[in-house]
């Protein structure tokens, strides 16, 4: 299985719902859109008309790259229990201190799972790969397009 088709199962959660929104509530939107469009203009070039088939595109176009998604996706395994992780894995959240002795928390997960602004960063990204494996009290060296990052790991969940 590649990396990029590692998910949480809060990010399958997430792709289902969004998959059951499109299917359920957008699809039927645009196809009102395209109806009223079709109605209110004589020909099949209107800029409505237009608007509405791209909205229509993106929206099947979305399903469809959801639905491979979900398909090849392989679901992370959670710990039992309360056990912790001894080590940084997919799936992980990873308290770690920079070079600044700024604390930042980052979860490592799937490609198809990634938001840097929301703290989850790609098992396939410098910083996610770097960490994967560490231990409590390990120590990183990462560099990044801005530079070189340095990175101790104080706490796993």
């Amino acid at each position: 299985m590649q990396d990029s088709r590692l998910m949480t199962h809060e990010g399958r959660q997430k792709l289902l719902k969004e998959l059951e929104s499109l299917r359920n509530v957008r699809r039927k939107e645009v196809a009102e859109q395209l109806h009223l469009a079709r109605q209110l203009s004589d020909g099949w070039d209107s800029p409505e008309y237009l608007e509405a088939k791209n909205a229509q595109a993106f929206v099947e176009g979305r399903i469809r790259t959801i639905e491979k998604t979900l398909s090849e996706a392989s679901i992370i395994e959670e710990l039992a229990g309360s056990a912790k992780p001894e080590a940084v894995r997919v799936g992980s959240r990873v308290r770690v201190r920079n070079e600044d002795s700024e604390e930042e928390v980052f979860t490592i997960v799937g490609s198809a799972e990634a938001d840097a602004r929301a703290g989850r960063i790609s098992n396939q990204s410098p910083v996610g790969s770097a960490l994967l494996g560490k231990k409590i009290g390990d120590s990183v060296e990462v560099e990044v397009p801005a530079g070189v990052r340095q990175f101790a790991v104080l706490e796993i969940d």
